[in-house]
């Protein structure tokens, strides 16, 4: 979604149809130390015409069904999945089996995957989905339950517009991605009700982008990072946007080590904390809305020690814009967060933000998620 770099931005021309709402987007000039950049709700060029916005991002990747590829925007943005590869048709809600999920994912080639049909898929054990896939649920409601998804040393996944609900069982994640994954797009999926973690980003999995999903009904919501001894995790790079995480308790995420970048998510009711930094985490959270339940504190920091470190540290957070609401507080340190913040602009040149207005929290609350969309056409293999 929205970029910011540096300090200073021009506008960068929308070529969309203008009956396509969709925020602006900006490209960053090199930084001006003396300036800061602002996205703060009170900036109109973070909105198309000085408006608000009437849709979520992506309006234009459901035009053809390759659309998807290459298209997310933050870390992610190289994810191309099966844009080289045939389509695989799914055509039982089998576990195992031919025409079942798990088959097409399992295989080495470049797939597209899409379902002929609706329903409920119970998995057995992990699913491990292999390099260069893409599973695209739009045009059927599927749901998968019993275990997750596992990305295992794969690159180049998109996993869209799917429904994720009770798994079970010790270390049972919806989408568990490690080790060593990376390109990586989920989109417009929803989540809950888990005995571990909804997705869990560890052991050197990194350039990953999750955006318009809808988390409700869990406890450990995303992790990033796995523990204070799996140091290798500085690599991870995250963008978490315009998702809706509904009630769900913590972690929105709870990160260690890694970079990551939060915008346009609305987190509300949250059990203990919003979004915690842990060891050496660098968490730069812009113009997302933060509404308390009873327990009112947004951010939280713990401390741990790195396994190639004498003394134990903590995290930092950098807040630009967020809205706190109904009493939240921020529960912000600021001391050395400048000094030891990434910026989102030195990985990736452009993305969309719009500032955290009611207008945009509505939007969250109603088109994140599993969408009842068609099927888009299919126009060949990308060549």
């Amino acid at each position: 979604m929205g970029n910011a770099h540096g300090r200073r931005h021009k506008r960068h021309h929308d070529t969309r149809p203008s009956n396509v709402p969709f925020p602006n987007k900006f490209v960053p000039q090199p930084p001006q130390i003396p300036h800061s950049h602002n996205h703060s709700p009170s900036d109109p060029s973070s909105t198309r015409n000085g408006g608000v916005m009437g849709s979520l991002p992506y309006a234009h990747v459901d035009s053809t069904l390759r659309g998807l590829a290459g298209q997310a925007e933050g870390f992610g943005r190289s994810a191309v999945g099966g844009l080289h590869g045939p389509l695989y048709r799914v055509t039982t809600l089998a576990d195992d089996g031919p025409g079942s999920l798990r088959d097409g994912c399992r295989r080495k080639e470049p797939l597209w995957i899409v379902f002929e049909l609706s329903g409920t898929i119970h998995l057995s054990s992990y699913l491990n989905v292999s390099s260069y896939k893409t599973i695209d649920g739009r045009g059927q409601r599927i749901k998968i339950t019993g275990k997750g998804l596992r990305l295992k040393e794969s690159e180049h996944v998109i996993i869209c517009n799917l429904d994720f609900e009770g798994g079970r069982g010790p270390d049972v994640d919806g989408i568990q991605i490690k080790p060593n994954s990376k390109h990586i797009w989920i989109d417009r999926c929803s989540l809950r009700d888990y005995d571990d973690g909804l997705i869990d980003i560890t052991r050197q999995s990194t350039d990953i982008t999750i955006s318009r999903c809808h988390f409700s009904s869990h406890d450990k919501t995303i992790l990033i990072g796995a523990d204070p001894s799996h140091i290798e995790d500085r690599c991870i790079r995250v963008t978490i946007h315009h998702c809706f995480f509904d009630g769900t308790r913590q972690r929105h995420p709870r990160v260690r080590f890694a970079k990551v970048h939060l915008y346009n998510n609305y987190t509300r009711n949250w059990g203990i904390y919003a979004v915690c930094a842990s060891v050496e985490a660098q968490i730069f959270s812009q113009c997302n809305i933060y509404e308390a339940g009873q327990k009112k504190l947004a951010f939280k920091y713990l401390t741990e020690k790195a396994a190639d470190k004498e003394n134990a540290g903590g995290g930092h957070i950098r807040s630009e814009g967020d809205l706190f609401i109904v009493g939240t507080q921020s529960g912000l340190m600021t001391d050395k967060a400048e000094q030891c913040m990434f910026h989102p602009s030195e990985y990736y040149p452009t993305w969309t933000v719009e500032p955290p207005t009611d207008s945009l929290k509505q939007v969250l609350r109603h088109c994140t998620g599993w969408q009842s969309v068609p099927l888009p056409v299919d126009h060949g293999i990308a060549t």
